[in-house]
């Protein structure tokens, strides 16, 4: 294993002096934050829902969202019959979101095929926004430009040599899904999942990124339904403790199975993670603990989404608990279809406390 600590020092250096005045990073002495082992949620209706448009998608899945200077900026994934590209939309007003127009990004040089479950953050060290996906392999694509969704560059991959061993291993009956990075100040991590009830987690360091991946290790097993895909981590506040969230499969009659969220703290990125609140009677969220606006509850599945970010960096900060948003996928319990042909649409989450 190499030593990390001259490069440790020097990622420090360079992310101090490289940050934008509107991206915070305090590299003080963080402590560790005190989560509650309940939560409660309210859910908006249905915010955004495919177009009738010319792509003609049947879902839209998966979103990653941040506030950036104002305007929220989301990527999403587009599911029809055939597969999955992706997705970019903006609005300031939620209220607006299903009005805002969509950029499909097989029109910019990330092209068109497979690509599915983005994230995006921005790199402070190389000035540059990331989008995280899934193609087959883990991708990347970068833009100096967040607002620009026809500069997204051509895939690169994480892996060179294609899927890693220890992913391979554990794919019997399953895909390998849903990376998800996250750095601290020495080291990026990337995460994913086998939906076969595995979480991987890789690790490069901070002034090697995107290269260097290492061999995956396993960060946490269960039984595959209690650990599916869609994993999220975070950077809670200016503590040290990292919060951990994976959508699993729970009992209901949802299309795929019901789907809600267990968490798990630690406070490092390699772990050892806690569970927090873990079960389907006690989700992070889930059926459970979410109301609607309305009383329509029109989705009992709380599937692949993310917090709503506005410090946007590599270091994936999220606000103090209690003022959460989570933008997630829903459907309608009596959809039917082929898995990539059910009508996901988009909803958000509004914390209730905490």
């Amino acid at each position: 294993m190499r030593s990390f600590l001259v490069i440790a020092f020097a990622a420090v250096a360079v992310a101090r002096s490289v940050l934008s005045p509107h991206i915070s990073s305090s590299l003080s002495t963080r402590q560790s934050a005190t989560l509650p082992t309940s939560f409660r949620w309210t859910s908006t209706n249905v915010l955004v829902s495919p177009k009738n448009d010319s792509h003609a998608i049947s879902g839209l899945k998966d979103p990653s969202i941040i506030q950036y200077e104002g305007v929220y900026h989301v990527f999403a994934s587009t599911a029809v019959e055939a597969g999955y590209n992706l997705v970019y939309f903006n609005f300031t007003d939620p209220a607006a979101a299903n009005n805002a127009p969509f950029y499909y990004l097989d029109q910019a040089p990330l092209g068109s095929g497979y690509r599915a479950a983005p994230e995006v953050f921005y790199f402070a060290p190389q000035k540059l926004w990331y989008l995280i996906y899934q193609d087959g392999n883990a991708a990347y694509s970068t833009n100096k430009d967040i607002s620009d969704p026809s500069g997204w560059t051509a895939p690169q991959v994480f892996y060179p040599n294609g899927t890693p061993a220890t992913i391979q291993k554990g794919l019997d009956g399953g895909y390998w899904v849903d990376m998800w990075v996250i750095c601290d100040t020495a080291l990026c991590h990337l995460f994913s999942s086998d939906d076969n009830g595995r979480l991987y987690r890789s690790q490069t360091a901070i002034a090697d990124f995107p290269a260097g991946m290492d061999e995956p290790v396993i960060a946490l097993q269960d039984e595959k339904n209690n650990l599916f895909e869609a994993s999220n981590v975070y950077a809670v506040g200016n503590s040290s403790t990292y919060l951990l969230l994976v959508e699993c499969i729970g009992t209901g009659d949802s299309p795929g199975g019901q789907r809600y969220f267990r968490s798990w703290t630690s406070n490092s990125l390699s772990g050892t993670w806690t569970p927090l609140a873990a079960t389907q009677e006690n989700p992070f969220m889930g059926e459970a603990n979410v109301v609607f606006t309305d009383g329509v509850k029109w989705t009992e599945s709380i599937s692949h989404g993310e917090i709503v970010r506005s410090e946007v960096d590599q270091l994936l900060r999220i606000g103090r608990c209690g003022d959460w948003r989570f933008l997630y996928q829903g459907i309608d319990p009596n959809a039917q279809g082929t898995y990539n042909a059910l009508p996901w649409r988009l909803g958000l989450l509004t914390q209730d406390g905490c």
